[in-house]
């Protein structure tokens, strides 16, 4: 695997660690308002662990006028970085309200 890339609209970031790249989506890019209920989370990672812990599949495919592929994708992403990190721990470290659902 060459690294994790950013992915957040063209930045073309790539880190060896999962950890660098959160980092960089916390530290570097604009917050995301999710569609469903308006909470602001960091983009990339976090908006996705948000969503799909907060919100149903149907509720992304009405607001953001996705289909299952990027659903699956998100979905991929999310268990991903889950594997390789404890996110809680994560947004401890980073600063971030640990007890947002985020």
């Amino acid at each position: 695997m060459s690294g994790w890339a950013c992915g957040i609209e063209d930045c073309t970031a790539v880190y060896g660690d999962v950890t660098d790249l959160l980092a960089h989506q916390v530290e570097e890019h604009a917050r995301h308002e999710c569609a469903v209920c308006g909470t602001v989370v960091p983009d990339g990672f976090f908006a996705i662990q948000h969503f799909f812990d907060a919100h149903s599949r149907a509720d992304y495919v009405r607001e953001y006028d996705a289909d299952s592929d990027d659903i699956r994708e998100r979905e991929e992403v999310k268990e991903r970085v889950e594997s390789e990190i404890d996110p809680a721990e994560l947004r401890e470290r980073l600063g971030l309200d640990v007890a947002a659902n985020a």
